[in-house]
């Protein structure tokens, strides 16, 4: 799909999930068939990934998935750590030819090389208020030669951020008419955001941990969150704590 037509697709779309298959698909044309898109220095409560932020949408091998973030690499991936320094889109082999890479830093990128992300490139993508975010790819070939592909990646890159941001936008408005929460309900996903457990929170506010689970539900579902983190994430944003 040559860029005209993947901006067309994008601007009549309506969610994330489909936003975010259609720029899969369209980077699999190009043989690079794992995908992701992170906020490096904020916060989005539009989420797709059941993981903690900065990620907002990911389709990596499961295996690597789990591995990343049980082991929190995001806090030592250089793709995260550096992005933010840098204004052009990047090989990730070139990472530790610009830069004297931790050794934890080497291992996460050895690390994804194994398990199938052979070649990869990332493109920083900057927003309003100093917002850093960053969408990448990769091949699980290793005879494709991503510098051929970096121009189009990069266009597709923006693309999907613009279209992202609207799509964010939308959902904003749409919470900020919508949403009206219980004193319970107020309550518990406070304690999520604090980072308490639904055993915690019942022991706080004198009620079973069913009952906490029943409210942070109820909150999820009025504001269109899949996960508890998420939902804690838009209540604060949304300013209904």
């Amino acid at each position: 799909m040559d860029l005209f037509s993947f901006t067309e697709c994008a601007n009549r779309t309506h969610s994330l999930r489909a936003l975010f298959d259609l720029l899969v698909s369209c980077a699999s044309q190009e043989g690079f068939t794992e995908v992701s898109y992170g906020s490096l220095n904020f916060v989005e409560p539009l989420r797709l990934a059941d993981y903690p932020p900065p990620t907002v949408a990911v389709k990596w091998p499961i295996d690597w998935c789990d591995r990343y973030f049980k082991r929190k690499y995001h806090t030592i991936d250089p793709v995260v750590r550096r992005t933010p320094l840098l204004s052009r889109p990047y090989l990730w082999d070139q990472l530790g030819q610009q830069y004297q890479l931790q050794p934890d830093e080497r291992r996460v990128l050895d690390e994804a090389r194994e398990a199938g992300l052979k070649h990869g490139m990332s493109v920083p993508l900057f927003g309003p208020l100093g917002r850093v975010s960053v969408a990448s790819f990769a091949s699980p070939s290793e005879n494709i030669d991503p510098q051929h592909c970096i121009s189009h990646l990069n266009a597709l890159a923006w693309q999907f951020h613009t279209a992202y941001g609207e799509i964010a936008r939308r959902a904003d408005a749409d919470c900020d008419k919508k949403v009206a929460l219980s004193q319970r309900e107020t309550s518990c996903i406070r304690w999520v955001a604090e980072g308490k457990s639904s055993w915690e929170i019942g022991m706080i506010l004198q009620i079973s941990e069913n009952t906490v689970n029943f409210h942070i539900k109820n909150v999820m579902r009025k504001l269109g969150a899949t996960s508890r983190i998420q939902a804690a994430i838009m209540a604060v944003r949304l300013n209904v704590l």
